[in-house]
Protein backbone atom coordinates (compact mmCIF):
# COMPACT_ATOMS: atom_id res chain seq x y z
CA UNK A 1 0.00 0.00 0.00
CA UNK A 2 1.38 3.20 -1.20
CA UNK A 3 1.10 6.60 1.57
CA UNK A 4 0.54 8.81 -1.47
CA UNK A 5 -2.72 7.85 -2.16
CA UNK A 6 -4.61 7.87 1.28
CA UNK A 7 -2.51 10.96 2.04
CA UNK A 8 -4.30 12.91 -1.28
CA UNK A 9 -7.69 11.72 -1.09
CA UNK A 10 -7.79 12.63 3.12
CA UNK A 11 -6.13 16.16 2.21
CA UNK A 12 -8.84 16.48 -0.71
CA UNK A 13 -11.96 15.08 1.59
CA UNK A 14 -11.03 18.27 4.13
CA UNK A 15 -11.70 20.52 1.86
CA UNK A 16 -14.60 19.09 -0.08
CA UNK A 17 -12.86 20.24 -3.09
CA UNK A 18 -9.28 21.15 -3.41
CA UNK A 19 -7.02 22.08 -6.21
CA UNK A 20 -3.23 20.33 -6.48
CA UNK A 21 -1.39 23.19 -4.76
CA UNK A 22 -3.73 23.53 -1.76
CA UNK A 23 -2.99 19.63 -1.39
CA UNK A 24 0.18 19.87 -1.94
CA UNK A 25 0.35 22.89 0.76
CA UNK A 26 -1.74 21.11 3.31
CA UNK A 27 1.07 17.82 3.25
CA UNK A 28 3.81 20.09 3.58
CA UNK A 29 2.42 21.89 6.89
CA UNK A 30 1.77 18.09 7.90
CA UNK A 31 5.60 17.70 7.18
CA UNK A 32 4.65 14.78 5.10
CA UNK A 33 7.32 15.69 2.41
CA UNK A 34 9.48 14.89 4.71
CA UNK A 35 8.07 11.12 6.27
CA UNK A 36 6.46 9.93 3.52
CA UNK A 37 7.10 10.46 -0.64
CA UNK A 38 4.50 12.99 -0.93
CA UNK A 39 6.62 15.26 -2.87
CA UNK A 40 5.10 17.63 -4.93
CA UNK A 41 5.36 15.88 -8.51
CA UNK A 42 3.78 12.52 -6.89
CA UNK A 43 0.85 14.55 -5.72
CA UNK A 44 0.08 16.13 -8.97
CA UNK A 45 1.00 12.75 -10.79
CA UNK A 46 -1.00 11.14 -7.70
CA UNK A 47 -4.48 13.58 -8.35
CA UNK A 48 -4.42 13.15 -12.46
CA UNK A 49 -4.22 9.15 -12.25
CA UNK A 50 -6.56 8.75 -9.36
CA UNK A 51 -9.30 11.38 -11.33
CA UNK A 52 -8.69 8.95 -14.38
CA UNK A 53 -9.65 5.82 -12.20
CA UNK A 54 -13.01 7.61 -10.64
CA UNK A 55 -11.67 8.48 -7.80
CA UNK A 56 -11.71 11.39 -7.51
CA UNK A 57 -13.88 13.81 -10.14
CA UNK A 58 -12.29 16.90 -11.76
CA UNK A 59 -13.52 20.35 -12.27
CA UNK A 60 -11.84 23.13 -14.51
CA UNK A 61 -12.01 26.46 -13.41
CA UNK A 62 -10.53 29.92 -14.26
CA UNK A 63 -7.69 29.72 -15.90
CA UNK A 64 -4.81 30.03 -13.70
CA UNK A 65 -2.95 33.84 -12.90
CA UNK A 66 0.40 32.76 -13.91
CA UNK A 67 -0.83 32.55 -17.61
CA UNK A 68 -1.03 28.59 -17.30
CA UNK A 69 -3.51 26.27 -18.33
CA UNK A 70 -7.17 26.39 -16.39
CA UNK A 71 -6.67 25.57 -12.87
CA UNK A 72 -8.49 22.28 -11.31
CA UNK A 73 -10.08 21.01 -8.28
CA UNK A 74 -10.61 17.85 -7.08
CA UNK A 75 -13.67 15.99 -5.40
CA UNK A 76 -14.07 12.07 -4.34
CA UNK A 77 -16.14 10.35 -6.15
CA UNK A 78 -18.62 8.15 -4.14
CA UNK A 79 -16.37 5.23 -5.25
CA UNK A 80 -13.28 7.36 -4.29
CA UNK A 81 -14.87 7.74 -0.60
CA UNK A 82 -14.73 4.02 -0.29
CA UNK A 83 -11.65 3.46 -1.53
CA UNK A 84 -9.97 6.41 0.78
CA UNK A 85 -11.92 4.73 4.19
CA UNK A 86 -10.82 1.18 2.92
CA UNK A 87 -6.95 2.74 2.47
CA UNK A 88 -7.88 4.16 6.32
CA UNK A 89 -8.48 1.52 7.98
CA UNK A 90 -5.93 -0.74 6.33
CA UNK A 91 -3.34 1.97 7.74
CA UNK A 92 -4.75 1.26 11.13
CA UNK A 93 -4.75 -1.97 10.98
CA UNK A 94 -2.04 -3.83 9.51
CA UNK A 95 0.72 -4.83 11.30
CA UNK A 96 3.48 -4.45 9.17
CA UNK A 97 2.71 -1.23 7.62
CA UNK A 98 5.74 0.93 6.48
CA UNK A 99 5.80 4.46 9.03
CA UNK A 100 4.62 6.58 6.63
CA UNK A 101 1.54 4.22 5.94
CA UNK A 102 0.67 4.39 9.29
CA UNK A 103 1.42 8.15 9.71
CA UNK A 104 -1.15 9.05 7.17
CA UNK A 105 -3.56 6.65 8.58
CA UNK A 106 -3.25 8.46 12.22
CA UNK A 107 -3.55 12.07 10.19
CA UNK A 108 -6.97 11.01 9.71
CA UNK A 109 -8.28 8.74 12.48
CA UNK A 110 -10.97 11.00 13.67
CA UNK A 111 -12.85 10.34 10.34
CA UNK A 112 -13.92 7.24 12.16
CA UNK A 113 -16.03 6.38 15.01
CA UNK A 114 -14.01 6.25 17.95
CA UNK A 115 -15.48 2.51 18.61
CA UNK A 116 -14.03 0.85 15.61
CA UNK A 117 -10.68 3.14 15.42
CA UNK A 118 -10.50 1.42 19.18
CA UNK A 119 -11.33 -2.26 17.43
CA UNK A 120 -9.01 -1.37 14.66
CA UNK A 121 -5.78 -0.63 16.82
CA UNK A 122 -6.75 -3.87 18.70
CA UNK A 123 -6.80 -5.85 15.67
CA UNK A 124 -3.31 -4.21 15.23
CA UNK A 125 -2.00 -5.13 18.54
CA UNK A 126 -3.14 -9.07 18.39
CA UNK A 127 -1.60 -8.73 14.47
CA UNK A 128 1.76 -7.84 15.90
CA UNK A 129 1.20 -10.50 19.00
CA UNK A 130 0.72 -13.13 16.64
CA UNK A 131 3.48 -12.52 14.08
CA UNK A 132 6.05 -12.08 17.30
CA UNK A 133 4.95 -15.35 18.67
CA UNK A 134 5.48 -17.00 15.20
CA UNK A 135 8.64 -15.62 14.96
CA UNK A 136 10.30 -16.64 18.76
CA UNK A 137 9.03 -19.71 18.26
CA UNK A 138 12.10 -20.81 16.15
CA UNK A 139 14.30 -17.89 16.59
CA UNK A 140 15.64 -17.38 19.92
CA UNK A 141 18.85 -18.12 19.80
CA UNK A 142 20.36 -19.00 23.13
CA UNK A 143 23.35 -16.92 23.19
CA UNK A 144 21.39 -13.73 21.73
CA UNK A 145 21.58 -12.33 18.75
CA UNK A 146 25.02 -12.36 18.18
CA UNK A 147 24.54 -16.44 18.23
CA UNK A 148 24.06 -15.97 14.83
CA UNK A 149 26.83 -13.20 13.80
CA UNK A 150 25.61 -9.60 12.73
CA UNK A 151 22.88 -11.56 10.86
CA UNK A 152 21.53 -12.07 14.15
CA UNK A 153 20.73 -8.48 14.78
CA UNK A 154 18.32 -8.24 11.65
CA UNK A 155 15.45 -10.16 13.33
CA UNK A 156 16.45 -9.15 16.61
CA UNK A 157 15.68 -5.38 15.34
CA UNK A 158 12.26 -6.48 13.86
CA UNK A 159 11.01 -8.48 17.37
CA UNK A 160 12.11 -4.68 18.92
CA UNK A 161 10.35 -3.19 16.83
CA UNK A 162 7.38 -5.04 17.21
CA UNK A 163 7.48 -4.54 21.05
CA UNK A 164 7.91 -1.03 20.60
CA UNK A 165 5.12 -0.77 18.16
CA UNK A 166 2.65 -2.74 20.67
CA UNK A 167 3.46 -0.25 23.49
CA UNK A 168 3.04 2.73 21.32
CA UNK A 169 -0.50 1.23 20.26
CA UNK A 170 -1.43 0.09 23.37
CA UNK A 171 -0.75 3.94 24.74
CA UNK A 172 -3.05 5.32 22.06
CA UNK A 173 -6.13 3.10 22.57
CA UNK A 174 -6.08 4.11 26.38
CA UNK A 175 -5.94 7.58 25.23
CA UNK A 176 -8.48 7.17 22.77
CA UNK A 177 -10.76 5.70 25.28
CA UNK A 178 -10.22 8.41 27.88
CA UNK A 179 -11.57 10.52 25.31
CA UNK A 180 -8.75 12.29 23.38
CA UNK A 181 -9.63 13.76 20.41
CA UNK A 182 -13.47 14.46 18.71
CA UNK A 183 -14.18 11.48 16.57
CA UNK A 184 -16.79 11.08 13.74
CA UNK A 185 -20.49 11.72 14.64
CA UNK A 186 -19.01 13.21 17.96
CA UNK A 187 -18.90 17.16 16.35
CA UNK A 188 -16.87 19.16 14.63
CA UNK A 189 -12.96 17.47 14.77
CA UNK A 190 -10.05 18.95 14.82
CA UNK A 191 -8.84 19.86 10.68
CA UNK A 192 -5.19 20.25 10.00
CA UNK A 193 -5.74 22.43 7.19
CA UNK A 194 -4.52 25.80 5.85
CA UNK A 195 -6.90 28.43 4.82
CA UNK A 196 -6.93 29.92 1.44
CA UNK A 197 -4.27 31.95 1.05
CA UNK A 198 -2.41 31.64 4.53
CA UNK A 199 0.95 31.51 4.88
CA UNK A 200 2.39 28.00 5.05
CA UNK A 201 5.40 28.31 7.82
CA UNK A 202 6.48 24.91 6.57
CA UNK A 203 6.91 24.82 2.85
CA UNK A 204 9.69 24.20 1.04
CA UNK A 205 11.38 27.09 -0.87
CA UNK A 206 9.77 26.10 -4.03
CA UNK A 207 5.98 26.77 -2.72
CA UNK A 208 7.35 30.01 -0.70
CA UNK A 209 8.05 31.07 -4.13
CA UNK A 210 4.18 31.15 -5.19
CA UNK A 211 3.91 28.40 -7.22
CA UNK A 212 -0.22 28.70 -7.45
CA UNK A 213 0.47 28.74 -10.98
CA UNK A 214 -0.19 24.81 -11.24
CA UNK A 215 -3.14 23.41 -13.09
CA UNK A 216 -2.91 20.29 -11.24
Amino acid sequence: MSAIRLLVLGAVKQHGRAHGYQVRNDLEYWGAHEWSNAKPGSIYHALKQMAKQGLLHAYEIAPSTAGGPPRVEYELTEQGAEEYFALLREALTTYDQKMDVLSAGLGFIVDLPRAEVVELLRRRVRALDEWREAVTTYYTPEGGPQQLGHIGEIMHCWVHSADAGKEWTLGLIERIEGGAYVFAGEGEPFVGVLAEGQENPFATDRTKDGMTGEAG
